[in-house]
């Protein structure tokens, strides 16, 4: 196992919607820890299949040194309440914008042992469960920007490729 290249925008993997995860095999454990392994580092909250060239719905988190995964993960409940602070990507790196995401969230999925799993939390995880899902319907945080907003940041991404 180990730490895997990030794929970066304009890799099509990253506009499309992942894979159900059918059967838990050695290919999905192989993935499962190359997902953790990558996100064990310094700056990083949260990594998808697809930013690793894999179409599976499947994300880990590191986040307030705390590290997990899950499989097949679908958002079961978000709050009203909103936070609205800068998010990054790494498959979008040196961006930052504010983006508006609830401030609390819910995701359900399975572990490698095909037991249903919840995950919540709250700021910043409530912040990457969401992230973290969208990467895996095929959205980036940029598609959840002000039009306008959106418009500067593709101008500031297109000067840096």
């Amino acid at each position: 196992m180990a730490m895997r290249e990030i794929r970066v925008i304009p890799d099509p993997v990253l506009r499309t919607p992942c894979d159900e995860i059918t059967t838990v095999d050695d290919r999905v454990r192989s993935l499962v820890t190359d997902l953790v392994e990558t996100v064990d580092y310094e700056g990083r909250a949260g990594l998808a299949a697809n930013q690793i060239g894999v179409n599976l719905r499947a994300f880990s988190w590191n986040i307030e040194d705390e590290i997990g995964y899950v499989l097949n993960p679908r958002i079961v409940e978000l709050s009203d309440e909103i936070q609205d602070g800068d998010e990054g990507c790494l498959s979008v790196p040196g961006l930052w914008y504010p983006t508006r995401r609830a401030w609390y969230a819910r995701v359900v999925g399975m572990d490698v042992d095909g037991n249903e799993i919840m995950v919540e939390g709250t700021g910043l995880m409530a912040r990457c469960l969401q992230h973290e899902t969208d990467h895996l319907d095929g959205m980036l945080y940029l598609d959840r920007l002000d039009k306008a907003v959106r418009k500067k940041a593709m101008r500031e991404m297109r000067a840096q490729l």
